[in-house]
């Protein structure tokens, strides 16, 4: 429906990030560095993941995190742009603008595109990192706050959450979105995951919770902490090394009995801004991902690193069976 979006939206001059171009093959034509899913691509991953036991949750990110869809359709967005996919980290200022219906109409139109093609529960609409200041110099912004009697922009987001959450559920799955969905009021039926803090309060107002806080859950963080020894990853965080992974507690301490059943589990995540290929992906991966797979998936009195570490050196070698690249020095 919306074409730009992979024409314009899913590409970007070049790697960026300071990578070395030779290190990725993801080239278009014309130079640019990107690509995309076709819908027939999402049909295949979704059958071959649910033949695995897996469920696919697509993310839309909204109202921020959306500069590439304005570098698309600039006129969804509160100053027209222009815009262009980014080659560095950032919070920047593309955010839709919630006060033209246009807006709305449109990401209705993506996710009425999206929902079909993922059979689960959720689609995650984002609402991190919204750079409000932008909202605040939005003389449409602040007008409609003042017709719906919305004090502040965190009601303004959670305003806009709502009538995505409808529209969500009305093409027949339920919202999920990260910790900041909490600001203004949180969706009826609308779950979270936390990665900056709100897990008890979202589950003590009866909505359910994916924990994946940054300390413990980035697989995008050094994963020592002698970077010199790192290939380049995220800069920005860690170290997240093997031992402190299988520390993790995904059940918050804060939480009471009753409100428990409410944490559903947890995620590791793994941003790929700073990830050329796959084979990094990899590195970045394992075996940090057995180590969460065992928290997620033992009682905590079950646990034990020695033990665990004796069953990953049989582990490994199924990796290397598989061809699946990983950091050996934390596997010894």
């Amino acid at each position: 429906k919306y074409p730009k979006l992979t024409a314009v939206g899913a590409w970007r001059a070049g790697v960026g990030f300071d990578f070395d171009p030779k290190s990725t093959t993801a080239y278009g034509v014309d130079g640019r560095y990107g690509g995309f899913y076709t819908q027939d691509d999402i049909r295949d991953v979704v059958k071959y993941a649910a033949e695995r036991h897996i469920t696919i949750v697509p993310e839309i990110e909204m109202p921020g995190h959306s500069t590439a869809a304005l570098a698309a359709y600039p006129q969804y967005s509160c100053t027209g742009g222009p815009f262009e996919p980014s080659t560095t980290a950032g919070i920047f200022n593309g955010i839709y603008d919630p006060a033209k219906e246009e807006t709305l109409q449109f990401l209705a139109g993506v996710i009425a595109e999206v929902a079909p093609l993922f059979p689960g529960k959720y689609i995650h609409i984002g609402g991190d990192e919204v750079p409000k200041e932008t909202w605040k110099n939005s003389a449409d912004c602040q007008a409609l706050m003042k017709r719906e009697g919305l004090k502040n922009e965190e009601e303004l987001q959670s305003w806009f959450i709502r009538r995505i959450e409808k529209i969500v559920n009305a093409n027949g799955h339920s919202v999920i979105g990260w910790s900041e969905i909490l600001q203004g009021g949180l969706p009826q039926n609308a779950a979270v995951m936390d990665w900056i803090g709100g897990a008890k309060e979202a589950a003590g107002a009866g909505h359910d919770v994916v924990m994946t806080p940054t300390a413990y859950c980035y697989f995008d963080f050094y994963q020592s902490s002698n970077h010199v020894t790192e290939p380049k990853a995220a800069a920005w965080g860690g170290p997240l090394t093997l031992d402190k992974m299988y520390a993790f507690e995904p059940m918050p301490t804060n939480v009471p009995p009753e409100l428990q059943p409410h944490i559903l589990g947890a995620q590791g995540n793994l941003w790929t801004e700073q990830i050329p290929n796959l084979q990094h992906a990899e590195y970045m991966t394992f075996p940090r991902a057995c180590a969460l797979a065992e928290v997620t998936w033992s009682a905590g009195e079950a646990r034990n690193w020695n033990d665990f570490m004796r069953r990953l050196r049989i582990h490994v070698r199924r990796l290397d069976e598989l061809n699946i690249n990983y950091r050996h020095s934390a596997a010894q």
